[in-house]
């Protein structure tokens, strides 16, 4: 568990005391950090309604992550209660989550994976690189015209919607309706999930699957590369001699949109936002280059963009010495895991240097974020890149936190450059 003594104990049992996720207590979404150490202080094994719990240390969502046997990935039942439609079958909101790589398990999570791991192999990255850094330069251009920045908006959510863009071969003149997809789809994803956000999720997906019907179809008749080309991977790609169906095919190519932008958005809008509240993090930066790969660790594991994972028990199993039944909910909190500090001496301190730094952020296990690599490229580029250029840049205006409790980032970062 946490591995603390009674004198570091200082946490506030009562912030842990009946907490839910569908019922957050005022200040969360800016400052959930007490929240969480009083979890994994308190409540380490946290009961969450009926049939779910909520899980805080590293130990534990390490032992989660390693044993897919016992925790399955697979959300059939979870969603068919959240977005099935009985009346009108399967919503595309529950095709979508149900197909897609992140919530399924072996066989055919094994075989998906296989097939986009082998577009991101170490060489094919390393070939990414020049046009990364390309595309983050004419960004910075743009914005030394300007003389200001919304450091999201212009900046940290262009990046992972080009790359990705570039992966699956999306024309450029079309790309502009991708991220309003993406957020909407990953929307519906939060604890708490309304009719208007769940509608437009549906809606997104839908919109979605119509262009890539369009844009499959064309690549099947002009294939790229299938070494660079995601896309003409999933259609030509076998495992075991087993192809995609359309209906992965398609899926998955929403997947692969979702798992890279609103994660890789907020891993740079939060490094540029955390620099511009640790002046000496920035100071050691400037004067130590060469850190910025463990600084980009150090964000990802202090501000983690993805604060929030969910199993399913297949079996019962034993946690925190209680019982539980096959069935049973599981929530890992990677924000709070990524603070404990049985697993990082002095959690709550932003250290662009920290090694080692076995964080969660891309979890761990079979389920292990398939695009970590390009994320951490996209991420060391672009804070590397704004820093050197705009060393001096500092907030102006108040920035606009996302409400979002899954995904932790900005909407708006405003910003002056010097």
């Amino acid at each position: 568990m946490t591995g603390m003594t009674e004198s570091s104990r200082t946490s506030d049992p009562a912030l842990a005391e009946g907490f839910d996720l569908r019922r957050l207590p005022e200040g969360f979404v800016a400052n959930p950090y007490p929240v969480y150490a009083a979890l994994r202080e308190h409540a380490p094994v946290h009961r969450m309604g009926e049939g779910q719990i909520l899980l805080s240390c590293y130990a534990d969502l390490e032992r989660v992550y390693k044993d897919a046997a016992t925790f399955s990935s697979d959300k059939t039942v979870e969603f068919g209660a959240k977005f099935r439609v009985p009346e009108a079958g399967p919503s595309p909101l529950y095709r979508h989550h149900t197909a897609s790589l992140v919530f399924n398990d072996p066989p055919r999570h094994t075989r998906v994976r296989r097939i986009i791991a082998g577009a991101l192999t170490p060489r094919a990255i390393a070939a990414m690189e020049a046009g990364i850094v390309a595309l983050v330069d004419d960004l910075l251009d743009a914005a030394e015209t300007r003389g200001r920045i919304d450091l999201i908006e212009d900046f940290a959510a262009a990046i992972p919607v080009e790359v990705i863009g570039n992966l699956l071969g999306v024309p450029r003149t079309e790309r502009g309706p991708l991220r309003d997809w993406s957020l909407a789809i990953l929307g519906a994803l939060e604890p708490v999930l309304s009719p208007e956000i769940e509608e437009a999720g549906n809606r997104a997906v839908t919109g979605f699957l119509a262009y890539l019907d369009r844009l499959v179809a064309d690549r099947r008749q002009r294939p790229g590369d299938p070494d660079k080309d995601i896309l003409t991977r999933l259609i030509q790609g076998e495992v075991g001699g087993e192809r995609l169906s359309s209906e992965e095919l398609l899926q998955n190519c929403i997947f692969i949109l979702n798992a890279g932008h609103e994660t890789t958005t907020n891993l740079i809008g939060n490094g540029l936002h955390l620099l511009t509240e640790h002046p000496d993090a920035r100071a050691r930066l400037l004067a130590e280059p060469d850190l910025m790969r463990k600084a980009v660790e150090e964000v990802l594991r202090f501000e983690s963009s993805n604060q929030l994972g969910n199993r399913v028990a297949t079996t019962g199993f034993a946690m925190g010495g209680r019982e539980f039944p096959a069935g049973t909910q599981i929530t890992l909190c990677i924000g709070a895991a990524n603070r404990d500090p049985a697993q990082f001496p002095d959690p709550d301190r932003f250290d662009v240097a920290r090694d080692p730094n076995r964080h969660l952020a891309f979890a761990s296990g079979i389920h292990q974020c398939v695009g970590m690599a390009v994320a951490r490229l996209e991420g060391r580029i672009a804070l590397s890149r704004f820093l050197a250029r705009f060393p001096d840049y500092r907030l102006d205006g108040r920035p606009e936190r996302s409400q979002r409790v899954r995904f932790r980032g900005f909407l708006r970062l405003p910003a002056c450059l010097g």
